[in-house]
């Protein structure tokens, strides 16, 4: 009979550093094949070789979708005014769409309703939140709490709104529209087809469930933004957000036309995400 060998302290500190060596390899190979998809797609359609197309913007600092890059393109093109923010979401401060404006001298309101990343967002972001730089709210976005949130933060007059709360995200768009943003990032449903107008009753109790019903598809997202003065110029290249710019501010000198789900959408390339480059540093952490 084979004897059994006991795996002894130092063999499982062993075990766990190679652990962790294998881990980080596996992360360099899964950014490079991303990296390498990402470029080839983009020099494979004619459509990204466009000076006027968004989504082949790069532009990944805190963003997870290369928000980053796309919304400082877009603002290049638009100018800005007021150089405040509303991020409906926030997540825990880290990785979110605002983050880099923050940190550019941008002023603006958080909603996150986890309470793990809302203790994140009070220890990172400590500094701006107590010097005024950002405001924070730790609850669920509803119909009828998110205009008071935003008008008792004092943004009212935000250049940049982001909307991403999965199921509901639709719904809560249309409150927030009163407050006339130069430029709206709205989370759409990719796996429907470009010509489906798709929308989920508005629940207020209802959660995502990590399957493929929830919010609305982007021609959906066309048809709110178009009635009320938003035209859709383009979406993220891995079929996450969609971006639309008041319509006042909009032309096909700018962007490319038509503005409409059939000519802008990306389907959901979710396995491409990755990030690139160098790990994100905590904020504020050395302050």
């Amino acid at each position: 009979m084979q004897s059994i060998k006991v795996i002894q302290p130092d063999d499982r500190k062993h075990f766990s550093t190679e652990i962790d060596k294998l881990s980080a390899r596996l992360d360099r190979i899964s950014q490079l094949n991303s990296g390498i998809y990402i470029d080839l797609l983009k020099e494979k359609s004619p459509r990204y070789s466009d000076q006027r197309s968004i989504s082949a913007a790069y532009g990944q600092v805190y963003s997870q979708n290369n928000e980053d890059g796309i919304i400082a393109e877009i603002f290049r093109r638009i100018g800005t005014d007021s150089k405040t923010f509303i991020e409906i979401a926030a997540g825990d401060g880290i990785e979110n769409t605002t983050r880099l404006l923050l940190e550019t001298g941008w002023r603006g309101l958080w909603v996150e309703a986890g309470d793990a990343e809302a203790d994140c967002i009070r220890n990172l972001m400590r500094t701006p939140i107590a010097d005024g730089r950002l405001a924070f709210v730790n609850d669920k976005v509803t119909l009828d709490n998110v205009e008071a949130m935003v008008e008792q933060s004092g943004f009212v007059t935000p250049d940049y709104i982001s909307v991403d709360i999965d199921y509901n995200t639709s719904h809560v768009w249309r409150k927030l529209m009163r407050f006339r943003p130069r430029l709206f990032c709205i989370e759409y449903n990719g796996h429907y087809p470009p010509s489906t107008d798709y929308e989920v009753p508005y629940r207020e109790d209802k959660f995502w469930a990590g399957t493929t019903k929830f919010g609305a598809s982007l021609k959906a997202m066309e048809r709110i933004g178009a009635e009320h003065g938003y035209r859709l110029v383009g979406c993220d290249i891995f079929g996450v957000n969609a971006f639309f710019v008041r319509e006042d501010l909009c032309s096909e000198a700018l962007f490319i036309g038509p503005f409409t789900a059939e000519q802008h959408y990306e389907p959901p390339r979710f396995s491409a995400v990755a990030m690139r480059g160098h790990a994100r540093h905590l904020p504020f952490a050395e302050e």
